[in-house]
């Protein structure tokens, strides 16, 4: 790909990763245990990971963020330091989303053929998540087919560099 096609796509990256930040952040700014249990009854371990969860990709999210503001106002713009950025928000952003550490949800994937939402809950949840996930999935996947590029040529450059 070309210096500005990297370019266009960091900024991309940039916007998705600024939105999910924000709307994650609002969230986890005026939501704790107690309000979840008011929502919906349900054990505090579980709601503890779905939190914490979100805490980490929140945290994922904001330093891709920030690495991507970074090498967009980088004279020249370097291409490869981008690619590296990309690769890495892929990885920790992206399959952070759909493969959680906590394994409180996860991806169904029979759902691209129900044309159903692809996440999935271990347990029921309150609505405030389900409207959260829901916000931030069709975005977050539209990422990973932009990004998946990234993965197979950043391994196929590693192969070739051995």
């Amino acid at each position: 790909m070309g210096n500005s096609m990297v370019k266009a796509q960091t900024e991309q990256v940039a916007e998705f990763l600024k939105k999910a930040v924000n709307q994650l952040t609002e969230f986890l700014d005026s939501t704790t245990i107690s309000s979840l249990q008011e929502e919906q009854a349900g054990e505090d371990v579980f709601y503890k990971e779905l939190l914490g969860n979100f805490r980490r990709l929140t945290v994922y999210c904001d330093e891709g963020l920030e690495a991507c503001q970074v090498i967009i106002h980088n004279e020249p713009f370097r291409k490869g330091a981008a690619e590296k950025v990309l690769y890495r928000i892929y990885h920790q952003c992206i399959e952070e989303f759909f493969q959680p550490k906590q394994d409180v949800w996860y991806e169904d994937s029979r759902s691209a053929y129900t044309g159903k939402n692809a996440i999935k809950f271990r347990t029921e949840v309150p609505v405030s998540i389900k409207k959260l996930i829901t916000f931030l999935e069709s975005d977050f996947q539209t990422m990973r087919e932009e990004l998946e590029y990234y993965e197979t040529d950043y391994r196929t450059k590693m192969m070739q560099s051995k």
